[in-house]
């Protein structure tokens, strides 16, 4: 049997339901993904939410209480995320902003380190991840070529890259040094296949019905 890396829905099934969603992560799982990436931040009352934009509608997340912005529509905490899914899918849990990382640390100490990724752009907030526990799984994620290099110099254990910047050669390299590599946004199911023979570890994809149809009992 071929290799198969882990799949992932981008924000959930947001093609099909509202991004960062239980309605969206809903359907990732139901259409064959193992699991979901979805976006983190903090309101003014210092809950975490899943929450891609800084803005929702008219208020500020950061200024704004959870209560506030669950008056505009679905607004899930990642405490309900992760009791939801914990048991049931692997989470990819972007860290939008500073600030979140012992909050976030704490929440996840019920997953093991199988199950899920911490992930962020900002190497500031994935060193301060592995300050607080050393055992996390702690990707960089990136999408600008001058980023290429910083992951040998960071504390990771996954390499989480943008599609064009993924070669043969990459993945190679991060796994001769012991590290997963992720890919996104990956929408084509020819992307999918030849990510699947290269033998990524995780793909996030837009499309989790054509990824779960196209890899799932590959």
């Amino acid at each position: 049997m071929s290799h198969r890396p882990l799949l992932l829905g981008h924000r959930g099934a947001r093609r099909a339901a509202p991004e960062n969603t239980l309605r969206a992560f809903d359907l990732a799982l139901d259409h064959g993904c193992d699991g979901f990436e979805f976006d983190i931040r903090r309101t003014a009352d210092a809950e975490c939410v899943v929450c891609h934009d800084a803005r929702y509608g008219d208020m500020e997340v950061g200024k704004s209480p959870l209560a506030a912005l669950r008056a505009g529509g679905e607004f899930p905490s990642l405490v309900e995320v992760i009791s939801r899914y914990a048991s049931r899918a692997f989470l990819d849990l972007e860290l939008k902003v500073i600030g979140l990382e012992e909050a976030v640390v704490e929440l996840v100490a019920q997953l093991g380190p199988d199950r899920c990724v911490l992930s962020s752009f900002l190497p500031d907030v994935l060193q301060r991840l592995r300050r607080l526990n050393s055992q996390l799984p702690i990707g960089l994620i990136f999408d600008r070529v001058r980023t290429l290099a910083d992951w040998h110099q960071l504390p990771i254990s996954h390499v989480i890259a943008e599609q064009s910047l993924v070669s043969r050669a990459l993945v190679d390299e991060a796994h001769t040094e012991g590290k997963q590599v992720f890919v996104w946004t990956v929408n084509r199911a020819d992307a999918m296949r030849r990510l699947r023979d290269w033998e990524v570890d995780g793909i996030i994809s837009d499309d989790t019905e054509l990824l779960g149809r196209t890899l799932r009992d590959q």
